[in-house]
């Protein structure tokens, strides 16, 4: 019976770390998918959704998180990230099992290329707006120093945690909005200038732009607690990124599918 009840209580205790680790910290993930959305032809979008199922861009961007709890995904785990010194792709200093930028390039090429099973077809599609999503937040293109501000450790409004958390999840979350709030409000404010500016770069020139951003992110007080001023501080930059990325999702969808 004690077997029964120390069972119970972890897997109780894996539930909810389960939870507090994915079922708010995706909320980033869901903005961008929204918003790519919005700007896709419906020529690609219908075929996007066919590949997909009955998950949405938004819901898909969250899948590539959710099976890190599934061993036989393991070999994708550096695929999240990858390391610049400064803004350029560097191959002997990354991580052997691969790197965000060398996925994007390698699941974009097959996903064109084609010949791939319903199953092959949905889960690269998945890994590929995950991915695009992910390289847009600066502390996934890391300085090989700190894990991407994972030992970064800060407190943010009382609350024990790491830098790369707070630009995951934190940040987005003190909002306090929906995703399709969230969306809606920055996507009127997109302009067609940007959207062809956003179009114009490069993988590498997404790489410079997320270092260029370290001075900003690193901008810690001696204490290393954040509040409302850092929030205050960052949010265009997020705002920022979260449209860029939407933009490049959409661009690159629209290369593979229209």
């Amino acid at each position: 019976m004690k077997r029964l009840i120390s069972l119970s209580l972890s897997l109780l205790v894996s539930l909810i770390l389960t939870q507090s680790a994915f079922a708010w910290g995706q909320l980033g993930h869901y903005v961008v998918g929204y918003m790519a959305q919005k700007q896709l032809k419906k020529s690609t979008l219908k075929k996007v959704n066919e590949i997909l199922g009955p998950m949405s861009i938004g819901r898909s961007g969250t899948w590539m998180d959710e099976i890190k709890s599934d061993k036989a995904y393991d070999h994708l785990y550096s695929w999240h990230y990858l390391t610049s010194e400064h803004g350029e792709f560097n191959d002997t200093i990354q991580e052997k099992g691969g790197n965000a930028y060398e996925a994007i390039k390698q699941l974009k090429a097959e996903l064109k290329a084609g010949n791939l099973s319903p199953e092959q077809e949905s889960q690269k599609l998945k890994m590929l707006i995950h991915i695009v999503e992910d390289i847009h937040q600066p502390l996934h293109v890391g300085t090989g120093k700190d894990r991407g501000g994972n030992d970064q450790k800060v407190e943010y409004f009382g609350k024990n945690t790491n830098l790369h958390s707070v630009w995951d999840t934190e940040l987005i979350e003190g909002w306090n909005m929906s995703y399709t709030e969230i969306g809606e409000e920055l996507f009127r404010r997109l302009t067609s200038e940007q959207i062809a500016a956003y179009r114009s770069s490069s993988l590498e020139d997404w790489l410079g732009e997320a270092v260029a951003l370290r001075p900003l992110v690193y901008k810690l007080p001696e204490n290393k607690k954040l509040s409302y001023n850092y929030g205050y501080e960052t949010r265009d930059a997020v705002e920022e990124r979260l449209l860029a990325a939407s933009v490049r999702l959409a661009q690159i969808l629209e290369e593979i599918y229209n």
